[in-house]
């Protein structure tokens, strides 16, 4: 079951849209991994690493969109959201990462790509190079998992989050987006029954998603 909240902040002008083909083909990418038609392999996973390596030093000023109201709006209105370890996965340069350390008591950012996690210091305190889809994380030991365009890896998000914990999914530039996907979809994706409240937020949007109990 999903909710959907109002929009409280609006979508400025000047929206940075990913070139067409591009978006489409990652964002296929995205929802073939999310429902399991596409598997996760080391091969990738270094890939993706190596790419991101290369685009770290310019990442901030060429490649980030720059808008945290997604973020922002998904903290104020997305809870009540439990007090506890929060992982970052897809930290990146770190550009949000102390959004969620201003409303968790600890924030851990993990990235595949070691250089965009040295770009990140200064951010971030806490940074560990890990594959999301096969986090060093024991079973049940997130309360909060906040992915800000990243890739969906179901079966590991669950296995991590505590059984009250809260899944963060965060699209900075909403349906335009190259990793975008819906609430709907990520609730599918994750093993057992979970509801979602989500809404749209300058240019993106986000969403919240738990166990239903």
């Amino acid at each position: 079951m999903t909710a959907t909240l109002p929009r409280v902040l609006p979508s400025p002008v000047g929206k940075p849209l990913p070139p067409p083909g591009t978006a489409d083909a990652f964002r296929k990418f995205a929802q073939d991994l999310a429902a399991g038609r596409r598997l996760r392999t080391t091969e990738t996973a270094q890939f993706i690493a190596e790419q991101f390596d290369q685009l770290a030093t310019d990442w901030d000023t060429t490649r980030a969109t720059g808008r945290d109201d997604p973020v922002r709006d998904a903290l104020a209105r997305g809870g009540p959201l439990p007090r506890g370890r929060c992982v970052e996965l897809g930290s990146g340069t770190g550009l949000f990462s102390p959004l969620p350390a201003e409303a968790f008591p600890q924030v851990i950012s993990v990235d595949l790509s070691m250089a965009m996690l040295q770009q990140a210091q200064g951010r971030s305190p806490l940074r560990v190079q890990a594959d999301a889809g096969a986090l060093p994380l024991p079973e049940g030991s997130v309360t909060v998992i906040a992915a800000i365009d990243m890739l969906l890896f179901p079966a590991e998000a669950a296995r991590v989050l505590a059984f009250d914990g809260v899944l963060l999914w965060i699209n900075q530039l909403g349906s335009d987006g190259p990793l975008y996907l819906p609430a709907d979809k990520v609730t599918a994706a994750l093993p057992g029954r979970w509801q979602a409240v989500e809404a749209e937020a300058g240019w993106g949007s986000w969403a919240v998603l738990r166990r239903a109990h």
